[in-house]
């Protein structure tokens, strides 16, 4: 996996702190860029340190699963995107809450990068077929997420929760196309 496919996968697995970030601004009555950053910090910072911890599990058991590696990432990332996508026709209101209370944001950076957490697992079994180092790849996905983020809550602020469907959708097929690329490398 290269940086390109490395800024895409960042990209992706930054949809669903996204959609979130998009439902704090609309929220909020009043944005300050302040503000908007401390959502960027909280959710970057746990897409950068949930594939550290998934890097960490995946290489600890390498050595077990290195024959159905591809299969593995294929699947797990199948299995986030497509719940993704499916999300994103879940009609049900979500509750807008402006708080920027520690407990909030932390479930909710938390709850948004469990995806992450399982990419970090996959990158862990992939070893040398990364080649990124783990460290570039989290601060990649860190800073992208971080950006992207920042973004939505000025978004949701200006347009409200209407593109928060299609960011998820595109979100899933990103990670079903990069989970589909590491089974087809395998083989080819």
């Amino acid at each position: 996996m290269g940086l390109l496919e490395l800024f895409i996968l960042a990209v992706g697995l930054s949809m669903d702190a996204f959609a979130v970030s998009v439902c704090k601004g609309l929220a909020m009555k009043q944005i300050t860029f302040k503000n908007a950053a401390i959502v960027g910090a909280w959710f970057g910072g746990f897409q950068a340190l949930m594939p550290l911890i998934g890097w960490l599990l995946g290489s600890r058991f390498k050595s077990y699963i290195t024959a159905i590696d591809h299969w593995i990432a294929f699947v797990l990332l199948l299995i986030i995107g497509a719940n993704m996508i499916k999300e994103s026709f879940d009609k049900s209101e979500e509750s807008a809450n402006a708080s920027l209370g520690f407990k909030i944001m932390l479930m909710l950076a938390i709850a948004t990068s469990i995806d992450a957490l399982a990419v970090g697992v996959t990158f862990g079994t992939m070893g040398s077929k990364l080649e990124t180092s783990i460290w570039a790849s989290v601060i990649l996905i860190g800073i992208t997420t971080f950006a992207i983020s920042l973004g939505g809550v000025f978004i949701g602020n200006a347009f409200g929760v209407k593109y928060k469907s299609k960011a998820e959708v595109v979100g899933g097929i990103i990670l079903i196309i990069i989970g589909l690329k590491v089974v087809i490398e395998h083989f080819t």
